[in-house]
């Protein structure tokens, strides 16, 4: 009987074992993503693998070869009025150098003539109505006081602020560089240095600087290419415009 039992069991044992290799392909592990539904789609996979093509992802779409192509924001492509945006700002006209001050026009001789005499005067008080007789405030070293006159003395290497009165003899002295004509920016500005770049002037030029500056100072000045000391503008009007330092 035990020899019986063990034999029927085994038999058991050998049909479930025939059954499990000849099930349907829907009992094996996997959730049937990358397997073919139809035939025509075997064939699809099998001529993408023999010319290279890459599937696209599920929920895209193969792209025609007829559609355009996207903007993928190329620089190299050439964009309308491209050219035109990147034209340098060096486009713009020199300042003009005006040696002859008594060119100038009438209203700006008019207040160089008064700035110089106060200045020459050592009384620093007397630019006061030159600063805030005017309809639109001048800056004065970026206005860092609520005094304009405080405001001097506290960039003055002296408390009565004649050092600054000095130099701005020496500025008023040169010429002068018309610059941004026609803007509201537009000023008749001393030195005229400020209108050149260094590597320009001349011997006698450079002479002229060094009345202004010592040679420590342009040599720093030469690292930049332009002059980066003290500057007065005056208006078309003649009105103050700013008083400033360098940059």
């Amino acid at each position: 009987m035990r020899n019986a039992a063990f034999k029927s069991m085994t038999l058991s044992l050998l049909a479930s074992a025939a059954l499990l290799a000849f099930a349907p392909s829907s009992f094996a592990l996997t959730d049937g993503r990358n397997t073919p539904s139809s035939a025509e789609e075997q064939d699809t996979l099998e001529q993408n693998a023999f010319e290279g093509t890459t599937l696209p992802r599920p929920g895209l779409s193969l792209q025609s070869n007829d559609a355009a192509p996207a903007d993928d924001g190329d620089d190299n492509v050439t964009k309308p009025d491209a050219a035109a945006s990147d034209k340098p700002a060096a486009d713009a006209p020199p300042a003009e150098i005006i040696r002859d001050l008594s060119t100038l026009p009438a209203p700006v001789k008019a207040m160089r003539e008064k700035l110089v005499e106060a200045a020459a005067s050592g009384d620093i008080g007397r630019l006061r109505p030159l600063i805030e007789g005017t309809p639109k405030p001048p800056q004065v070293m970026n206005n860092e006081s609520d005094d304009p006159i405080d405001t001097l003395k506290n960039f003055s290497g002296d408390p009565d602020g004649q050092e600054i009165l000095a130099i701005m003899l020496d500025l008023l002295a040169t010429g002068a560089a018309h610059i941004d004509k026609g803007t509201p920016e537009e000023a008749y500005v001393w030195p005229y240095f400020t209108g050149k770049t260094l590597s320009s002037l001349t011997p006698p030029e450079r002479v002229e600087l060094l009345r202004i500056v010592t040679a420590g100072d342009l040599m720093g000045m030469e690292e930049t290419g332009n002059y980066n000391f003290y500057r007065i503008g005056i208006s078309p009007d003649g009105q103050l415009k700013f008083i400033s330092g360098g940059d």
